[in-house]
């Protein structure tokens, strides 16, 4: 393989743009890789025209069946249970950088590069994802299913800049938000266009008494307050899917001291079942734990606990274990105390 080639991940927006750019100033020869993940004609035709702007080769990879079969169907069906899916996650873990990486192999190019914010450190033999500087814009908590193969071989052009720098220098360009196969409709819109249908169920507190009537669990999450039949001082406390049921409670109710973790990789057993100041994130529910968690092993999972509870954690959310600036591993919330 060739050395000094890095393959990039390219959509021709602000981030990706910027990346070229810096790795040319560091001596590579980079070709740009658009993946096609349900992208529409004018958005590839973008990226084309970008990469010729700047001079670069540029590739297409049809990447629709897979995206279709492991986020949109994921999507869906993690919402028709009742659960918090985060297709961003899985995407960089399951189809774009192992696309690139595939990509990458069958071009004989050694490195592999996205537009993301964040670094890359090695410690004792193992490559971690890191923190990026930018603290309004890291992205390492997306990051934490990447391999140890990925890792070894990824760039991070964009790890120790500050993205409203990068955005000044690039006024006219445009990038993506939120999450790009909803095309800015509400994921209840998108849902039900895919065919998830939308049952009308209970609504019952924690004692099991009936408070009311839902119009489909999909619409609601863990802390919610407002949404048909919730009375005023009622928030979603917990969705059973299987009964197609919503558990009602007190905002106390929202905090829990105990998680239980399935779906993860972690980079080192040992230090994470030993380390005494690992901390978690969690994101949208706008309070992780601040002290150091305890992690141990279960027969197929880890179980966390929190000497501060966390704040309304959602069955399908990922959790990202962090020492200082390194994350040392993640997982998927199966369920909680």
């Amino acid at each position: 393989m060739e050395r000094k080639r890095v393959l990039l991940g390219f959509s021709g927006g602000i981030d990706s743009t910027s990346a070229v750019g810096i790795l040319q100033g560091e001596g590579y020869d980079v070709v740009a890789l658009t993946i096609d993940t349900l992208l529409d004609n004018e958005t590839i035709a973008k990226a084309e025209r970008v990469a010729k702007e700047l001079g670069i080769e540029w590739h297409l990879y049809n990447g629709r069946e897979c995206f279709e079969r492991e986020i949109v169907n994921y999507f869906c069906e993690e919402y028709a249970k009742g659960r918090t899916p985060a297709p961003c996650t899985r995407c960089n873990s399951l189809i774009k950088w192992t696309i690139l990486e595939a990509v990458a192999n069958d071009l004989g190019i050694e490195h592999i590069a996205t537009g993301h914010y964040f670094n890359i450190e090695k410690h004792d033999g193992n490559y971690y994802v890191a923190k990026g500087i930018d603290p309004a814009k890291d992205q390492s908590y997306y990051l934490w299913g990447l391999s140890q193969g990925i890792l070894r071989r990824a760039l991070t052009p964009m790890g120790n800049l500050i993205k409203s720098e990068v955005k000044e220098a690039f006024r006219d360009k445009s990038e993506s938000m939120g999450i790009c196969f909803l095309q800015r409709k509400h994921y209840t819109e998108f849902l039900e266009s895919k065919g998830i249908k939308m049952v009308e169920g209970d609504i019952v507190n924690e004692q099991g008494i009936l408070c009311g009537r839902h119009n489909g669990i999909a619409r609601y999450t863990i802390g919610q307050r407002r949404g048909e039949g919730l009375k005023e001082g009622m928030r979603v406390v917990d969705i059973d899917g299987t009964n197609n049921t919503i558990i009602v409670g007190e905002k106390a109710s929202l905090y829990k001291s105990t998680l239980i973790i399935k779906q993860f990789n972690i980079v080192n057993r040992n230090e994470l079942l030993t380390s005494d100041d690992i901390t978690l994130k969690i994101r949208g529910i706008g309070l992780n734990p601040e002290r150091p968690i305890t992690i141990r092993e279960i027969e197929d999972g880890l179980i966390i606990t929190s000497p501060d509870p966390t704040y309304a954690p959602a069955k399908g959310q990922p959790v990202v274990f962090y020492r200082k600036n390194l994350v040392i591993g993640g997982g998927i919330i199966e369920s909680f105390e």
